[in-house]
């Protein structure tokens, strides 16, 4: 089985957003503020979040995160 990395890059994503900040972006979602803010320090993420951060931003679940495999 692969084994990978993977960092969250939600940070980087509302930058070059349209949201001003983390609260607006957390009302367009449908969630609290500290769900976003805390999105990039999880380990673990409710699969109803994610999809409503991709389908706010506009990118797939997978792009919320970078991803590098670790050959072995």
């Amino acid at each position: 089985m692969p084994k990978y990395i993977v960092k969250p890059r939600l940070k980087e994503l509302l930058d070059k957003s349209k949201f001003k900040n983390q609260k607006e972006f957390a009302e367009a979602v449908g969630v609290k503020e500290p769900t976003i803010s805390r999105f990039d320090t999880q380990t673990r993420y409710d699969i109803v979040t994610l999809v409503a951060v991709s389908r706010a931003l506009g990118v797939s679940i997978e792009d919320l995160f970078y991803i590098k495999e670790i050959k072995e």
